[in-house]
């Protein structure tokens, strides 16, 4: 009874796969059909919406036919339920793209109930020729790795020598080579397309044990509540060795090692193509010719997916740890294992059917004013005194006249030089301004030249300019382009009429500047 209990059981687990589960349902000849019309390997990734529709689509036009199929799978609406119990069923794998389009891809169980349909579907002989002479192959080359004796090693090797020599001496000899049977050949094809067949499935294997030990580490980590620093440590460490913590992911890797050599796979395509040259590909059809011509791109994707896969769930989990607060989740279960014990102290007393009333949200705190500056001694303190009868450090007051060389326009003094200028012969301002003294040739003056000019109504913008040549208060010179202002009668008239400024005392000349 042991051996027929353990048998039973080995036997019962194997059953309840999710591929041998969905071979055995009554609808699975419409289930498989649609996952074999919809995906293969040039289609991996259909759109969520859209496989909807094919699917009932595809359903209604088997009702048609009279073909079993699920229940409600024709009706509308009925697409999107089918695919939802499939998920759970572990037949399909609803993903998000980077643009957060969900899309739909075939599990490893569903791709491997396909290749099992797609190998019963071909005739073919289980034993033969070919298959004998692969595990003959096989077994010799893994004997002669697995063997550490140096003597047999070299004996194997010499074997191999002496018969690969043999054959290469008799057709250098003028040996005939002849090329291999139709009935062979296609022998062989079948051996090897058998094993094409279930690799789009291995690789999907890989990737969902790559997501299954990902989805184990984060849950591990969540219940983690060791120190922050061994928490990075040790999961960094599991995420790097995330390839390596599996069956699977050690298969991958070995191969992938074989797989990545590209010469390697550049002499298997040239090998596939001289098989394909052989007179028995005429019996094999445009689907089978193309599957078997894409060995190689079945092998480039499938590596390809299965790195992404596992760059993208890396890239995840280091965030998801990088960000994780530990200190936060420890304040959160301290607070929800004092409201348990609070609860289990109301339940001593508490009746049946009491209640308590809980906001869902905590009562506003009414405050008319929120301090926003707190109190600073130094704010307070009072600015020192202002010192009197401070003299000059260079012991020198500061006399009116060099006040009022660092003031605005001086335009009385300036109006009686351009005055006197103009009386002795100068014929334009631009004349009568170069002929005045040093102190009324500051920058400055010029606003009280155009100022005056403007009164006198003499200033045209559109006069041709000269360059003013001014000298400042320290001696140094500098040069303004400005109209000449032409001065003639007109102009002795006007200077000699009193403006708006007036004059009172002294003391009052230094501001009159700021006109």
């Amino acid at each position: 009874m042991g051996e027929i209990g353990g048998e039973f059981g080995r036997v019962r687990d194997a059953l309840e796969r999710p591929a041998i589960r969905l071979l055995s349902r009554p609808t699975a000849p419409a289930v498989v059909a649609i996952f074999r019309t919809t995906f293969g390997r040039d289609v991996q990734f259909v759109a969520a919406d859209r496989f909807h529709l094919q699917v009932e689509e595809y359903l209604g036009e088997l009702a048609a036919r009279g073909a079993r199929i699920p229940a409600g799978g024709d009706e509308r609406g009925g697409g999107r339920t089918l695919c939802r119990e499939w998920v759970h069923d572990q037949w399909l794998v609803r993903t998000s793209t980077d643009d957060g389009e969900e899309q739909y891809s075939l599990t490893s169980h569903a791709l491997e109930a396909v290749s099992l349909v797609d190998g019963l579907a071909h005739d073919r002989a289980l034993i033969s020729e070919s298959r004998l002479t692969m595990i003959l192959d096989s077994v010799r080359r893994w004997a002669l790795q697995a063997d550490p004796d140096r003597d047999e090693h070299l004996r194997r090797i010499d074997a191999q020598l002496a018969e690969l020599q043999a054959e290469r001496e008799r057709v250098a000899a003028g040996g005939t080579v002849v090329a291999a049977s139709d009935d062979r050949m296609q022998d062989g094809y079948a051996n090897i397309a058998d094993l094409i067949r279930q690799l789009p499935s291995d690789f999907r294997r890989v990737e969902e044990s790559v997501i299954a030990m990902h989805r184990r580490i984060v849950e591990d980590f969540r219940n983690d509540t060791r120190p922050i620093g061994e928490i990075l440590d040790d999961y960094l460490r599991r995420t790097d060795e995330l390839m390596t913590a599996t069956a699977e992911g050690r298969a991958f890797e070995g191969a992938f090692e074989l797989l990545r050599n590209d010469d390697l796979l550049q002499d298997l395509k040239r090998d596939l193509s001289t098989i394909l040259d052989h007179p028995f590909s005429a019996r094999l059809g445009p689907a089978e010719l193309r599957g078997f011509r894409g060995a190689v791109g079945i092998i480039r994707q499938g590596i390809d997916d299965v790195l992404a896969q596992r760059r993208r769930l890396t890239a995840t989990l280091r965030d998801h740890i990088v960000h994780h607060d530990v200190v936060q989740d420890c304040e959160l279960d301290t607070t929800l294992r004092a409201l348990n014990q609070r609860l289990g102290i109301w339940m001593r007393t508490a009746g049946p059917r009491a209640t308590v009333d809980l906001p869902l949200l905590p009562e506003t705190i009414d405050i008319e004013h929120l301090r926003e500056r707190f109190y600073d001694p130094d704010v307070e303190v009072a600015p020192p005194p202002i010192a009197t009868n401070v003299e000059r450090s260079d012991g020198a007051a500061m006399s009116l006249d060099t006040l009022r060389s660092q003031g605005g326009p001086l335009l009385d003094e300036l109006r009686a030089g351009l005055l006197d200028a103009v009386t002795s012969g100068a014929e334009d301002a631009h004349a009568a301004f170069s002929g005045l003294d040093p102190e009324l040739r500051r920058p400055v003056e010029l606003f009280g030249l155009v100022h005056l000019m403007t009164q006198l109504g003499t200033y045209d913008e559109q006069a041709p300019r000269r360059r003013y040549e001014t000298v400042r208060p320290d001696g140094t010179t500098t040069a303004f382009e400005l109209p000449a202002f032409p001065l003639g009668e007109a102009g002795v008239a006007a200077l000699t009429r009193p403006t708006t400024t007036t004059t009172t005392a002294p003391a009052d000349q230094a501001g009159r500047g700021t006109e």
